[in-house]
């Protein structure tokens, strides 16, 4: 049995965590009009918040979330799980050898499911890797409104490499 490799340092996964919450928050444009706030980069549950806004309504009569917006988010919160799993995957890297490994990541197939009308005061989307290959990733995501009511989910394929 290989000995176990050494984890990066809680400095290293600090800085790491960081560049996670700027990445998403601030470098991301799209992110930004979405409003788009890391929760949590916990591996086993990574999680996105938002606020509802006018600029995200797409029926103005009932003022519910735009189909687009709940699509992008999934879409965004299936990047996040994948890129938490990869660090994790690769635990004894610092934070900056990581971060290049996302330079090619793309989005290859999401289907969304709408379950239910986009409302609330505020949306939490959570995501789970179901598989971490060499080239692919895939994850299931699901898209919550503060009452806890399941409002859409998906299921995607990412280009990881």
């Amino acid at each position: 049995m290989p000995p176990p490799t050494a984890r990066r340092s809680a400095a290293e996964q600090q800085k790491l965590e960081a560049a996670f919450t700027e990445l998403f928050e601030q470098r991301i444009s799209f992110n930004q009009v979405l409003g788009l706030k890391v929760v949590t980069l916990e591996p086993a549950r990574p999680t996105l918040r938002f606020d509802m806004r006018p600029e995200l309504v797409g029926h103005y009569l009932y003022g519910r979330l735009h189909g687009g917006v709940i699509s992008a988010v999934l879409d965004a919160m299936g990047g996040l799980a994948l890129m938490v799993a990869i660090a994790e995957k690769h635990a004894d890297e610092a934070a900056d050898a990581v971060l290049h490994r996302f330079a090619r990541m793309g989005t290859i197939d999401l289907r969304v499911d709408f379950l239910r009308q986009g409302l609330g005061q505020y949306f939490l989307a959570t995501a789970e890797v179901t598989r971490l290959g060499g080239r692919v990733g895939s994850t299931q995501m699901r898209l919550s409104n503060d009452e806890g009511t399941l409002i859409a989910t998906a299921a995607a394929a990412y280009m990881i490499s």
